[in-house]
């Protein structure tokens, strides 16, 4: 990604990074509801999505950042983003386009249900 978005300061002041400078990112689907995927921020992928709300990642196997579905077509939408107490997960709220899940399932809680 050649374009560079840098995070608000007051926000960036907020969050609680884990030891690698990330957060933890939780996808839910705007019309259900339904938990979609849990992936990996840092500030700048953050910062992209909330300049284009376009759903970005941080790939912590490929070090580097990720737009959900350039390359699988399965879109992220951002709606709302919200900050949890902690300042340690942000919550998207996005329309989804295809799969969430990497396998191509619609969320990534489709397959074991555990209780």
């Amino acid at each position: 990604m050649s374009e560079r978005y840098d995070l608000d300061p007051a926000i960036a002041a907020r969050l609680k990074r884990n030891a690698d400078g990330l957060i933890a990112a939780v996808a839910q689907e705007h019309g259900t509801r339904d938990v979609l995927m849990v992936a990996w921020m840092d500030d700048a992928a953050l910062a992209r999505t909330l300049a284009t709300r376009e759903a970005t990642y941080f790939s912590r196997s490929r070090g580097e950042q990720w737009v959900k579905g350039a390359t699988s077509g399965h879109t992220q939408r951002v709606h709302s983003v919200r900050l949890d107490c902690d300042g340690d997960t942000v919550l998207l709220v996005v329309d989804q386009v295809g799969g969430a899940c990497h396998t191509g399932d619609l969320t990534c809680f489709d397959t074991d249900q555990l209780l």
